[in-house]
């Protein structure tokens, strides 16, 4: 696959203009200096639509695209249950959450550790959380999105990586969170376009004469079975997707994390002006996560018919791509590299802000406003080098390393939905109750982990994720019972919490479960 002369010039047109309006949005007055809360929280001042749209763009990369379709390929539409089930967490959040966060004025997620229990979960956290952005979620972004580049114009993997981190961090490097957030709309624009063009250019291939909607009609007709959104025990993708467990086991325990306690997705609605104006961008991030799977999803499954004979999986999104006639390829190309950077920036903005506000500037107490951006901006370079000199060695030749990262970050993830939700709710639980939550977490999912490597016990991830979380849920409540909190080690107001939405995010809540409800009754 390669791209003529006019899709490189609309890549490289979409490349000036998204760093030109990154600069234009991050302007300051004559005379002024950036403050921390400026530069890391965009002044307070998003609004929802960038809220919205900037979530979904830091949600949204390489893996996403190139690796649903693939799953889409093989799996097919049940993979869209981790965006369906994950718009109507996005409302859970929205509703319940973000009362307590913006009521407290809580910049990140350490921060409301910290104020909740102690110093001890917030300084542990907030390396993890380090670590594991850089080591897990820049390399990753960087590595993918370095193979999509390579994939579809031939340029080299590595000057790949070299190009997408540089351009990632100059754009953000001068604003901060508002270059990021405030440019976002237009990255997911992009986005949502070129899936829509490249899933309607590929069902109106299959559709000849009849359309997109005979392309859909025939994709159902051939594969059915490509269709079921909950699993039965014997199908082969079992294990990826334990049957009801989607709706009712591991999967919101993954979900919550990821939405709500996840620094670079929860830190948009953070800066919201308004806690109304976070619950409308919420509610807009939840309908653009509806339409996700058409975008990522759907061309996958059409490859079924169109390529069939794919060596890899993965190959389905850029073999789609090759459908697409000159000038329309360089925009879906475009989109796909605004996915890429869009995201990339997000995590970068995060790892800054952590590293900054819950690790230097507590060691540094009297550190000017001033000096604490620069500091940011520091953290941001760091963070992309240490990014790009590991990308290779994490990803290029060690696959079964990167996958046990990943898995090992999931031995965290019950006990951090522990963690906060006991925090949230919960005033007798204490830091000897979290810390039992993470270390319980960490312990029994190696051991599950461990029967499964050895062909002791089979146990699907999800399943596994879910009964981790109740063990260390019950384990959790036990230990603050017994050894309750400190009298003045509670720092979180849960009085005044108004968990009252508008009427416009309510009928938004309606239409969510009521499209949920059609699409796993129609395919079930």
């Amino acid at each position: 696959m390669s791209l003529a002369g006019i899709d490189l010039a609309i890549l490289a047109i979409y490349a000036i203009f998204i760093f030109g309006l990154a600069q234009w949005v991050s302007r300051s007055k004559a005379g002024e200096q950036k403050t921390s809360t400026d530069y890391f929280m965009a002044s307070k001042s998003l609004p929802w639509w960038a809220i919205g749209a900037s979530l979904i763009a830091a949600n949204i990369s390489a893996e996403q695209i190139i690796g649903m379709s693939g799953s889409g390929y093989v799996i097919g539409l049940g993979i869209a249950s981790y965006e369906w089930m994950a718009a109507l967490t996005l409302l859970i959040v929205g509703k319940f959450f973000l009362p307590i966060f913006l009521r407290n004025e809580i910049v990140t997620m350490p921060q409301f550790l910290q104020q909740r229990y102690g110093p001890t979960i917030r300084n542990v956290m907030a390396v993890f959380w380090l670590l594991l952005y850089i080591f897990v979620n820049v390399t990753s972004i960087l590595w993918l999105g370095a193979i999509a580049v390579h994939t579809v114009t031939g340029f080299n993997q590595d000057y790949a990586i070299v190009a997408i981190g540089v351009f990632a961090l100059a754009y953000q490097l001068w604003g901060g969170l508002k270059a990021v957030a405030l440019t976002d709309i237009v990255q997911v624009a992009l986005l949502v376009c070129g899936g829509l063009i490249i899933g309607f250019i590929a069902l109106s291939t299959i559709g000849g004469a009849g359309g997109a909607a005979a392309g859909f009609h025939t994709l159902i007709t051939q594969f059915p079975d490509k269709f079921d959104m909950i699993l039965s025990k014997d199908n082969p993708h079992y294990q990826e997707l334990p049957g009801i467990a989607v709706l009712l086991g591991g999967l919101w325990v993954m979900n919550i994390s990821y939405w709500g306690f996840n620094q670079y997705i929860i830190q948009r609605a953070l800066a919201a002006k308004s806690l109304p104006e976070a619950q409308k961008g919420i509610a807009f991030a939840a309908y653009l996560k509806l339409l996700m799977p058409v975008i990522v999803v759907l061309p996958g499954m059409a490859a079924l018919i169109l390529a069939p004979n794919l060596s890899t999986p993965d190959q389905a999104y850029p073999t789609m791509m090759n459908l697409l006639p000159v000038g329309l390829k360089g925009l879906v190309f475009a989109a796909l590299i605004a996915a890429i950077i869009a995201s990339l920036a997000s995590k970068v903005n995060s790892i800054s802000t952590i590293f900054t506000l819950d690790l230097y500037a507590k060691i540094r107490k009297d550190t000017p406003e001033h000096q604490l951006v620069t500091v940011g901006r520091i953290a941001a370079v760091a963070a992309v080098v240490i990014g790009m000199l590991t990308a290779r060695p994490l990803l290029g030749g060690f696959d079964q390393a990167f996958q046990f990262i990943q898995e090992f970050t999931g031995f965290f993830t019950p006990g951090i939905v522990v963690i906060f939700m006991l925090g949230l709710f919960w005033k007798r639980a204490s830091e000897a109750g979290a810390l039992t939550a993470a270390i319980g977490s960490v312990v029994l999912s190696a051991i599950f982990w461990w029967l499964q490597e050895t062909g002791q016990f089979i146990f699907p991830f999800m399943n596994r994720v879910g009964v981790v979380f109740v063990v260390s849920l019950i384990a959790a409540v036990i230990v603050s019972l017994l050894v309750p909190a400190k009298p003045d080690a509670m720092k979180i107001k849960l009085d005044q919490i108004s968990y009252k939405t508008s009427l416009g995010f309510n009928l938004a809540a309606v239409g969510v479960i009521a499209f949920l409800i059609l699409v796993y009754t129609i395919w079930w």
